[in-house]
């Protein structure tokens, strides 16, 4: 399937006002065009409460923004925003966040991690681990029940993810009810078909994945870490129920497939759908592009039955 119209006309419209391609942006450059989104995008419903917090981690505190859709939520997502681990921050999946929470009828902590070129690999997954079991600790607390945790996040966000996940497998902890990947960053190969795809070179285009990995970890050999590229992990087995949603017009679409296949290969119940006519990120273009709202049906349905099942 082509590329959906309403993406289409949004990716002329973006061409014809960008000063320089994404991969060619400092990351200051790049963190002010990201941020210019939150002025397109839906701002989200309202939900029972919006809670600030800040998560201590060895020489930060991380942001963190709580959302609770009700007075009795089903469970808690732990979620890590995506921006190839460079962009994005609380306020940039705001609406993003409000929408899974309402529909879902899960809390949601919505993290803000360091980001590189300042803070490279492995810091972000240093506190993707430090948040998950700092929520996870304070879940009583904090929402006045030891919900079912549940883990999640979009592209890096979604790697980081992966990353906590297989450390608490690996560690003995924290209990999962399950993961959330949204077209999740799974490897550091570049050869893969839908990342040489001429019709996948879109706003996060080959060259701008190249960019992200050479800030997040420019020292190759660390690139092969299974924390860094959960594809080369040995052994998948014992890992929560998945949901990975993937998009048709998405450089890292074969990926984050070849991810979900190999965690099914591995024993691990996996719900995965591709979006047909999507490109990376339109999940969160709230208002913006509507194949966003059959993403989030498809999310927000396989979360409420996860909470359900835990």
């Amino acid at each position: 399937m082509s590329l959906d119209r309403e993406t289409r006309a949004f990716l002329d419209k973006a061409a014809a006002s960008a000063t320089k391609p994404r991969h060619l942006m400092t990351p200051e450059e790049a963190r002010a065009a990201f941020s210019g989104l939150r002025a397109l995008i839906a701002k989200g419903p309202e939900v029972r409460t919006v809670r600030d917090l800040t998560i201590p981690v060895d020489g930060a505190a991380l942001p963190c923004r709580l959302f609770v859709p009700n007075a009795e939520p089903g469970a808690l997502l732990v979620y890590f925003h995506g921006g190839g681990w460079v962009v994005g921050g609380v306020e940039e999946f705001d609406p993003l966040c409000r929408e899974i929470a309402a529909g879902a009828g899960v809390a949601v902590a919505l993290v803000e991690y360091r980001k590189a070129p300042e803070h490279p690999f492995p810091v972000p997954v240093h506190d993707a681990c430090a948040a998950l079991a700092w929520l996870h600790a304070a879940r009583q607390e904090l929402l006045s029940a030891q919900l079912p945790l549940i883990i999640g996040g979009d592209s890096a966000g979604a790697n980081l993810a992966i990353a906590a996940t297989l450390q608490a497998r690996d560690q003995g902890g924290p209990a999962l009810a399950g993961q959330l990947l949204v077209y999740p960053v799974a490897d550091c190969r570049f050869d893969r078909p839908s990342y040489v795809d001429p019709g996948n070179q879109l706003l996060t285009s080959r060259d701008a994945m190249l960019r992200y990995w050479s800030l997040y970890a420019p020292d190759e050999a660390q690139r092969l870490s299974p924390l860094a590229s959960p594809c080369r992990a040995a052994d998948l087995r014992g890992l929560p129920e998945a949901i990975v949603l993937t998009a048709e017009h998405d450089v890292l679409r074969d990926e984050g497939e070849e991810y979900a296949g190999r965690l099914q290969a591995a024993g691990v119940p996996v719900q995965h759908w591709r979006a047909p006519g999507q490109m990376h990120g339109f999940l969160m273009m709230l208002g913006i592009l509507p194949g966003s709202r059959d993403g989030l049906r498809f999310v927000c349905d396989a979360l409420r039955g996860l909470a359900a099942r835990a």
